[in-house]
């Protein structure tokens, strides 16, 4: 990434929408795991799941302002989400399965990887600006 674009407005907000999705992710999959005793892999899908609603709502709207085909952007999106979630359960897995990490941490190890992958299919691929 050049300098411009990591100080840009755009990388700004994909990173305040990205600290509001990993707030809310992180505070369902916890309260999935303590208050009804949820699996790792569960309670991570359950955060992940309405973190994917806020995510697509607020990126295609607010950070890319993106002008395009909607049903096309959702299953794009879905499709990217499922790529950089499957980047995040891996991270997890290894975390806490073969590093011995307690799974709080494991979890939240497994944050980046997501950002990191959902971020350039985003931007990229997702809600790229459409040809005029």
């Amino acid at each position: 990434m050049k300098r411009d674009e990591i100080f840009s407005s755009q990388f700004i907000r994909f990173l305040v929408v990205g600290v509001i999705n990993t707030l809310s992710g992180l505070s369902i999959i916890f309260a999935a795991k303590y208050f009804f005793h949820a699996g790792d892999v569960v309670a991570n899908l359950i955060g992940y799941g309405v973190g994917l609603c806020i995510s697509f709502n607020l990126n295609s709207r607010w950070t890319f302002a993106y002008q395009g085909r909607q049903l096309t952007a959702v299953v794009k999106f879905i499709l990217a989400t499922a790529v950089a979630y499957g980047a995040n359960l891996l991270t997890v897995i290894v975390a806490i399965e073969h590093l011995g990490l307690n799974s709080y941490l494991g979890q939240a190890m497994g944050m980046p990887a997501y950002t990191v992958t959902a971020y350039l299919a985003s931007r990229y691929i997702v809600f790229r600006p459409t040809r005029s």
